[in-house]
């Protein structure tokens, strides 16, 4: 079935149901209403409840990088031409030179949000500060309930993004002096502590770490909690960096659930490791407090280990720890404690109504199908569609910034019916299926 579509109207959305409703504006909506601005006759309209768009904000900690080229932006893979790349926004500000010279092996994170945010500034199909409050579906179309009306649509993208986890022994604790990273920003220059446990062993605990003993704080005493074997660095090579690229999600697609979790494991540490210079300026930074500085902190890097209970403890926190290295039980002693356990999808409060009809896996997961919509009871030509939310369905690259602009354009295709984007894929140097398997065709058709 070919998606027929009204004229669209960029500047506000009017009664007629749209053909596409946004739901949060990150960076992943916003790579697909960068793409739609290029595209005729789709009414499409994007909310946020936001006051204007400010990617992490509580995570741009002095002299963090981006961990995928500035290439992979909102557009440039499936639309090198459009205005909305991250070159274009070089050349808008004048100075594509000087950041070529610069030589970065990194991008700054500033100056991709920098980036971002110019997109969304520009862009007409956006409306900030509106949040949707409620979503229902009657008939043949869903009802956004606004602080300013109803809007229509026929189908949905939600673009919400993933949320803090935060472990269960930590939930009673969370205040002032027990937070997750995506606070770090705005918590650690006024954070009192003389003793601070940060947890997790991946680039936003060590970004936190890195910050920590850098500042001018009265910091004494850093424990430094990993799950993993040891604090190990992202697995960048050209070869593992294959699970980054439209070939190997074809490739994913085809295994059974067990495969797939499998598959995600081996491949953890090519998104969740430590960047090279993270952990250079660590180790010289201790280095340099204990031998030349003459710093009185006591770092305790301490992977392998696992919290098992947190008890409160006079001003302060009481950890104890299991050593998986050798079995051990320990305990630990903070002021202060710092969460740098990761992110999580899950669906926005608006969805309330619509949960029933939502179907959701053993680890309560909503279920995504291949072309990237929730399976749920309504109709299938009203879809919904979910950005950000297949790392365990589609792979680990869907919760990276890699293949957003190519999920986008994948999108956008199930949305029209028809192959706006080429998305066939290239030749790929791995071989990742036994012979015979046709990787597209049975991976990623699309029932239009």
């Amino acid at each position: 079935m070919t998606a027929m579509f009204a004229n669209n109207d960029r500047t506000s959305p009017a009664s007629e149901a749209l053909d596409l409703a946004g739901i949060g504006i990150g960076p992943s909506n916003l790579s697909l209403a960068s793409l739609l601005d290029g595209v005729g006759n789709v009414r499409a309209h994007f909310y946020e409840s936001r006051a204007s768009f400010d990617w992490h904000p509580g995570m741009m900690l002095p002299d963090v990088e981006l961990q995928s080229s500035y290439l992979k932006d909102l557009v440039t893979p499936v639309m090198p031409t459009s205005p909305w790349s991250f070159i274009s926004y070089l050349v808008a500000h004048k100075r594509l030179y000087a950041f070529l010279n610069a030589h970065y092996e990194a991008v700054p994170r500033r100056e991709f949000a920098k980036y971002l945010a110019w997109v969304a500034g520009q862009l007409k199909n956006l409306t900030f500060e509106q949040p949707v409050r409620e979503v229902t579906f009657d008939k043949d179309q869903f009802l956004l309930r606004l602080d300013s009306g109803t809007v229509t649509a026929i189908n949905l993208v939600l673009g919400t993004g993933t949320t803090p986890f935060v472990p269960s022994w930590a939930t009673p604790f969370l205040g002032e002096k027990c937070f997750h990273n995506s606070q770090a920003k705005q918590r650690l220059p006024g954070l009192k502590a003389s003793r601070i446990a940060v947890i997790g062993g991946g680039q936003s605990g060590g970004e936190v770490v890195e910050a920590l003993l850098n500042s001018k704080s009265t910091l004494k005493e850093l424990h430094w909690f990993s799950r993993r074997h040891n604090f190990e660095p992202i697995n960048d090579t050209a070869f593992s960096n294959q699970v980054f690229s439209p070939e190997y999600v074809y490739a994913y697609l085809n295994l059974n659930n067990d495969q797939k979790l499998e598959a995600l494991k081996a491949s953890i540490l090519t998104s969740d490791g430590l960047s090279i210079s993270t952990i250079n300026a660590i180790y010289r930074r201790l280095y340099s407090l204990r031998y030349l500085e003459n710093r009185n902190i006591e770092a305790k890097l301490s992977p392998n280990r696992d919290v098992i209970q947190v008890e409160a403890d006079k001003d302060g926190y009481r950890l104890i720890v299991r050593n998986r290295f050798d079995g051990g039980v320990e305990v630990a002693h903070a002021d202060a404690i710092v969460l740098a356990t990761g992110y999580q999808f899950r669906l926005p409060d608006a969805f309330a109504g619509l949960r029933d009809r939502i179907q959701f896996d053993r680890n309560n997961r909503p279920v995504l199908n291949n072309d990237y919509c929730l399976s749920w009871s309504g109709p299938k030509q009203n879809r919904i569609f979910a950005q950000n939310a297949g790392r365990h369905s589609h792979g680990i690259a869907d919760s990276q910034l890699s293949l957003m602009a190519w999920r986008s354009a994948h999108i956008i295709n199930a949305l029209l019916g028809r192959d706006q984007f080429d998305l066939e894929p290239h030749d790929s140097q791995v071989n990742w299926l036994s012979t015979g398997h046709d990787t597209m065709s049975q991976s990623m058709a699309v029932d239009y």
